[in-house]
């Protein structure tokens, strides 16, 4: 995994902060303070187009919804083929029958 690079205490306690969030607006404000809105608009489009790609959806059609580049399409489709499967298992838990 990629992000092996990065694990240690501060990254540890980083997720230990996410996974403390109780409910959705806990986790507007924290982020609201945590990330900038094009970080969290990055990461919210990213899962978005997992979402898309998992539904069969075209690039073009991806595109023209979420506004992502090729590149990011791409490289999200990539995660989701030879990645850990992070995407697969959010998706199957948001969108119960629907992730690939």
């Amino acid at each position: 995994m990629q992000i092996d690079k990065l694990r240690g205490e501060q990254l540890d306690q980083l997720f230990d902060a996410i996974l403390s969030l109780k409910d959705r607006e806990e986790c507007y404000k924290f982020f609201d303070d945590i990330a900038t809105m094009s970080e969290i608009h990055s990461i919210s489009q990213r899962l978005q187009v997992a979402k898309m790609l998992s539904e069969g959806s075209t690039y073009n059609v991806i595109e023209q919804e979420t506004k992502a580049s090729t590149a990011t399409i791409s490289r999200v489709k990539r995660c989701i083929n030879y990645g850990n499967d992070g995407y697969k298992m959010v998706l199957e838990r948001i969108m119960p029958g629907k992730a690939e």
